[in-house]
């Protein structure tokens, strides 16, 4: 079913906190029209891991625009002030607040956006360079039809999905998952003898922290491995902190594409570590749990990589683990597996139509430039990515409180002038030398 020939300034593809924070944004931007699909019935937002519980990593102030704009009426505080939850907030004197609440909140500002869509997936995407425009074909569930629509800009909310090791890349059975999907299978895992958790990350710790606190009532054997050096905490430190900022991304985007893939092998901490509230939790649980000598039948063990997994008639597993260190390889069973192995990017099938003219490097991703656009021989219309861009930008990509900075530079550039101020001091410490004038008006033709 062909739309209007109405032609939007930016449609987005894919409806996570990242395009829900831009449309958010440009719902105060009127001169910008935008329309946000996304292939899901309503918003939710990792929902296989809003344990009780757990916490964002970030401050609060990472909402869909405070950064960005203090003033939006989609703000967090705007949102507590609507359920009634200002005073309860103030005394409960935390930063960090709960998945649950985070989810809840998104959630609120998309039923408040008429601009985001859902039931509704990006199938395809054309050029038609007689309008000068972008072809969208949608697949609408609620109606079972295809739509099209015309924009001038798209924003790709690339996203992640599940990353799974080799060893395990084939199994597909209920008693095997991916952390992504944990809450749903957790009632099916808990009534087995043993489970493993795999993977070194505040995931897998907090996966395994549940597990434990519930291991006394339900009985299993619990053991957690990973391949990482240790059960480490992730960086913290205020000035740790400051990598995610407008001026580490600045400065890591000016480097060798080389030094960049290197770089980024030695920051896990910054990203991929465990919170120091999680690992004392876990500590207290064993603690107490070991008291008066109690058998806990609990396995920690850290520098080991599963390397093969073989699934038996029984439905059990049989794990082969080896020591990263002395090559020692040991076979153990468990009934239940929960891979927290992490995530890796999606790859947006819908821009197959117009992947000729997208550049990529020597190892095949999108080349995206310093305004967060894939470079392409199609230079007046762009497409603006969403959280697929670490491999240029660096460990802020994924972050949630880069996020309204992201979209204040893609709204910026879509009017023309702007509309959010982008500071160019953020932080205290300094990423290198400045760049020069030259070599920024150099790098943004």
């Amino acid at each position: 079913m062909k739309q209007a020939d109405k032609v939007y300034d930016i449609i987005g593809a894919g409806i996570g906190p990242f395009n829900l924070g831009l449309a958010a944004l440009l719902d105060q931007t009127p001169e910008l029209e935008a329309l946000f699909f996304d292939e899901n019935p309503e918003f939710q937002w990792h929902t296989g891991m809003l344990i009780d519980g757990t916490t964002l990593q970030v401050p609060f102030l990472a909402d869909l625009t405070t950064m960005a704009d203090p003033k939006s009426p989609f703000t967090f505080l705007q949102y507590l002030q609507e359920q009634g939850r200002l005073y309860a907030f103030y005394f409960y004197e935390k930063f960090h607040i709960p998945r649950q609440e985070y989810n809840h909140y998104c959630r609120w500002a998309a039923s408040k956006l008429p601009s985001c869509l859902f039931g509704r997936r990006v199938t395809h995407v054309t050029f038609a360079s007689e309008k000068g425009v972008y072809v969208i074909e949608v697949e609408n569930a609620f109606q079972q039809t295809t739509e099209y629509y015309y924009s001038r800009h798209i924003a790709a909310g690339i996203g992640t999905r599940p990353e799974l090791p080799p060893a395990a890349a084939s199994l597909d059975s209920s008693g095997c998952c991916h952390s992504a999907e944990f809450l749903f299978e957790k009632q099916e895992m808990t009534e087995k003898s043993s489970l493993t958790v795999i993977g070194s990350g505040q995931s897998a710790a907090e996966i395994f922290l549940h597990l434990l606190q519930e291991k006394p009532q339900h009985g299993y054997r619990l053991q957690w491995y990973t391949r990482s050096p240790g059960f480490f905490p992730m960086e913290y430190s205020k000035l740790g902190l400051e990598h995610f900022s407008p001026e580490y991304t600045r400065y890591f985007y000016h480097l060798d594409p080389a030094v960049k893939d290197q770089l980024l092998t030695q920051q896990d901490l910054l990203y991929k570590g465990i919170s120091m509230d999680t690992i004392a939790a876990i500590y207290d649980e064993l603690y107490e749990q070991t008291i008066g000598g109690s058998p806990c039948d609990v396995r920690l063990q850290a520098q080991t990589e599963l390397t093969e997994v073989i699934q038996r008639r029984d439905g059990a597993y049989e794990l082969s683990l080896c020591d990263v260190h002395t090559g020692e390889t040991h076979t153990i069973d468990t009934e239940g597996l929960i891979l927290a192995t992490g995530y890796k990017p999606a790859v947006p099938t819908f821009l197959e139509g117009i992947e000729h003219g997208l550049e990529r490097d020597e190892k095949g991703r999108l080349l995206i430039d310093e305004k967060y656009r894939i470079r392409q021989s199609n230079r007046a219309h762009h497409i603006f990515v969403q959280n697929g861009e670490m491999h240029t930008h660096g460990v802020g990509a994924p972050d949630l409180g880069l996020g309204a900075h992201r979209n204040a530079v893609i709204i910026n550039e879509l009017a023309g002038r702007t509309v959010y101020p982008v500071r160019e001091t953020n932080v205290f410490q300094q990423f290198g030398w400045p760049v020069s004038s030259k070599e920024r008006k150099e790098e943004l033709i």
